[in-house]
């Protein structure tokens, strides 16, 4: 077998000469950490302030406008690798990823170069590698040169900002977003290393799975890389299930056909189990000698996208084992900018705090990267779904070279090496491209030149069709499945709904009839304590320096000003206008969910914008960028549980709908009152309600109950099995509340502290902030709505020992109607 060795150790980084330098930066090399990328090597060596607090981001600009050399030495026994014919007779350098434009050289020579962050490459090296020392360097040249250098051979093409990251194979968002920080990275961000083989190799194994008739199928697809004429043997083996077949001499691929009788399949979480099974891949050489090896865990389950018109439209439904799945979705962004810092750890925690939300799917958004196979692997763990951009967004991109060529290489990798994740079940062409070239004026500047159709609906397609036919290929997100039709049309295939953040209320989610929603989503800030941690503003203010800074939208501030006049009485202070703002955020986004898992079946799936941050910003995230869960997080995890209850407006009156998203049918008698908001009950009605596994049942309320003489006055409950649906026929802002008055204790709990907040007054989405006084701790629900009378208690977790009188008191201790009173 062939032996592989790390290149990790000893690395040092230094700007190239002539690189555009602050007057007073040191030039000799600093320590480089390999996978790692300069920022965070400058960082480290104390050279540049953190790019991700206050305003230092804009005084960092000139680092992606350097070039960078990476260079190491390490010495090499040649003796121990025997000269051709006589055992490993290659030597290859293994490089994962470099980022972006690299040239490479060993001792001097130049044996590769790279323009595409998001492809391997392998280099043969043994040519070049003396015995004892060896020096290898990679240099990295300006991202921005290079894409500038494309755009003006290609000629200018309309995006969605001024950075020219269309012209480059490179994480797109490193050019900086709405959302995200320009930092523009340089650096060996996969692993790099030496590989020593002999006879042949491995060079690709994809295993494509398809159950049917219930039988499991797995055909297992290999390409080798082979130095001898022999004859070579590729054997796999799974579920007790085993294949050979001979590679003939010369030939260089062969597929080994697996069928397991019966195989325990691989479900979605809230669906079933997941299970997994070792796939065995073994390459041998005449003399039965194994050459390589290659091992992956994957899942049988059958797959398909129904998208087969019906009266409505086009549906978009993901069915896993013949069952419909309703997509309880959330869009996934490298968790930070400087994506070596995410460990295996931390897409853990991450992906861990998403199922807690009753999210089944995670879409990888095309402006960012393909993930690591850690994110890929647990995804199939917890039985995550996986839709996966491939990586254009918000551009046109150009179809010539040097771009196109790297397009096609780019994805025959990256499909190929997802092959085998149960959890991967949907690849899109693009994310927003078909959309723009309809709607954001990009015609005109265009003049009939290329801008990425040819990849979207041709050549992606064509790979997935050919690598990867297990899986559907839908060309954009959004797309309504036929070019004659408007690639956001509501009635067919996916669409975004981006109007009501930019220009309406929220309210106007209930305008829409979707078939499948990729994207909707409204902004609040993060936790008070990220706030904290990354701005130093003082005072801390709406519209103050940092806090401005760290508002990437454009008009961001005051969308979510004009949202909270729509609602929220008027904010009389910092605490206020982040206590609201988030509340604000948490209430659209679960209108919004709450409306389209009402119209089940028509609707089959929401993608909340967004999951996660990737540095401390004012975003639609749920999950801040220092991993902290916002309101959203909370409100989410209600409105995504398997059973929902919510009243919805129906035909001009009021109905309550009934979601059932378990294996189980669902049978309850729900409760149904019109209260004072003082807590005195009015009309009453019983609702009994019944509803199938797997669907939604609507019943309309009775006119007493569902109309009110008194909006501001009054609001509706339901009740049922312990849930409750909520309906204030007013805003707050004209809710004639009282003033809150509570009761609070505070008591003494394994791993913090119990608060116990008995309701003298409705307490309107009381809500607890104790990282206000340990940034480290967390509390166990938010957004608690209390009658007078009711009580809640709230689970803290902190190792310090907090002032219980803090707790139980402003701005730790908040609810809506606190706001409007003394």
């Amino acid at each position: 077998m062939g032996s592989y060795r790390p290149l990790h150790d000893g690395w040092t980084v230094a700007p190239a000469a002539a690189s555009p330098l602050p007057a007073d930066f040191p030039v000799s090399p600093v320590p480089a950490a390999v996978p790692g990328c300069v920022h965070t090597d400058l960082l480290a060596a104390g050279h540049i302030p953190d790019p991700y607090l206050d305003e230092n981001e804009d005084a960092l600009r000139w680092i992606g406008h350097s070039d960078w050399v990476y260079e190491t030495t390490f010495e090499w026994d040649g003796l121990s690798h025997p000269e051709p014919g006589r055992g490993e007779s290659r030597v290859d350098l293994v490089c994962d990823g470099l980022d972006t434009v690299a040239t490479v050289t060993l001792n001097g020579v130049e044996v590769g170069s790279t323009a595409n962050m998001h492809r391997g490459y392998r280099f043969d090296a043994r040519p070049h590698l003396s015995t004892g020392a060896n020096t290898l360097q990679v240099r990295f040249d300006s991202a921005y040169r290079y894409a500038e250098a494309v755009r003006s051979q290609v000629g200018p093409l309309p995006s969605a900002y001024t950075d020219p990251y269309n012209f480059i194979r490179k994480m797109a968002c490193n050019f900086g977003w709405d959302w995200g920080p320009n930092v523009v990275t340089a650096g060996i961000w996969q692993p790099i290393g030496l590989h020593s083989w002999g006879g042949a190799r491995l060079a690709t194994v994809r295993p494509l799975v398809t159950v049917e008739g219930g039988d499991g199928r797995v055909s297992v697809h290999v390409e080798v890389e082979r130095e001898s004429s022999d004859a070579l043997t590729v054997s796999a083996a799974v579920a007790g299930v085993r294949g050979e077949v001979t590679i003939a001499p010369g030939e260089r691929t062969a597929v080994v056909e697996l069928t397991v009788r019966d195989p325990e399949l691989w479900w979605p979480r809230g669906y079933g189990d997941q299970a997994r099974h070792l796939l065995d891949v073994t390459l041998r050489g005449a003399d039965d000698g194994v050459l390589d090896v290659w091992q992956r865990r994957i899942g049988f389950r059958s797959l398909r996208l129904d998208t087969a018109p019906d009266a409505d439209g086009t549906p978009f439904t993901i069915v896993v084992n013949d069952v419909p799945i309703f997509v309880r979705g959330v869009n996934w962004i490298p968790d930070d900018t400087f994506v070596t810092r995410v460990t295996r750890e931390r897409y853990a925690e991450r992906l861990t705090q998403t199922c807690e939300a009753n999210v089944n799917l995670l879409r990888v958004w095309g402006g960012g990267r393909y993930e690591s196979d850690d994110f890929y692997d647990l995804c199939d763990e917890y039985g995550l779904l996986v839709a996966q951009d491939f990586l254009f967004s918000c551009a046109a991109y150009p179809e010539e070279e040097p771009i196109a060529s790297e397009v096609a290489a780019e994805a025959r990798e990256q499909v190929v090496r997802l092959s085998s994740h149960p959890s991967l079940v949907l690849w899109f062409g693009n994310n927003e491209n078909i959309w723009g070239w309809h709607d954001w004026d990009w015609q005109l500047v265009l003049e009939g030149r290329t801008w990425g159709a040819g990849y979207y609906l041709r050549l992606l397609p064509a790979i997935v069709d050919e690598l990867d036919p297990t899986r559907p290929y839908w060309p954009g997100s959004p797309y309504s499945g036929r070019e004659d039709l408007h690639p956001n049309e509501p009635s067919h295939g996916s669409m975004h709904i981006w109007d009501v953040w930019n220009q309406r209320d929220y309210v106007h989610y209930r305008d829409y009839r979707p078939r499948f929603v990729a994207e909707f989503g409204y902004q609040a800030p993060p936790v008070y304590a990220t706030l904290r941690r990354s701005i130093s503003d003082e005072p801390l203010a709406h519209d103050s320096p940092g806090m401005l800074h760290h508002q990437k939208a454009i008009d961001g501030d005051a969308k979510l000003r004009r949202g909270l006049d729509a609602h929220m009485p008027v904010p009389r202070d910092f605490d206020d206008w982040h206590y609201l703002t988030q509340v604000n955020q948490a209430r659209a986004v679960s209108l919004g969910l709450e409306h389209f898992r009402s119209l089940r079946p028509l609707c089959m799936g929401a993608i909340v914008w967004q999951i996660n941050d990737c540095w401390p910003v004012t975003s639609w995230a749920a999950i801040d960028g220092d991993g902290r869960r916002k309101p959203l997080w909370y409100a989410m995890r209600r409105a995504y549980a398997d059973r929902l209850l919510t009243v919805q407006p129906r035909d001009g009156s009021l109905a309550l709908v009934a979601v059932n998203d378990s294996a189980q049918p669902w049978t309850a008698s729900a409760a149904v009152t019109r209260l004072a908001i003082t807590g005195e009950p009015g009309a009453k009605t019983a609702v009994e309600i019944t509803v199938p596994a797997h669907s939604a049942v609507t019943v309309p309320l009775p006119s007493d109950v569902s109309t009110s003489d008194d909006p501001s006055g009054e609001l509706l409950l339901a009740e049922a099995d312990g849930l409750r649906a909520w309906w204030f026929f007013a805003e707050d802002r004209d809710i004639h509340y009282p003033a809150p008055r509570w009761e609070a204790t505070v008591d003494e709990a394994p791993e913090g502290y119990r608060v116990t907040v008995r309701a003298g007054t409705i307490l309107r989405d009381l809500t607890l902030y104790p990282d206000r006084l340990d940034p480290d701790s967390s509390v166990d629900d938010v957004l608690v709505t209390l009658l007078p009378g009711e009580s809640v208690t709230f689970t803290v977790r902190t190792r310090l020992p907090l002032d219980p009188a803090a707790l139980t008191s402003r701005p730790v201790l908040r609810c809506v109607n606190d706001v409007s009173s003394p």
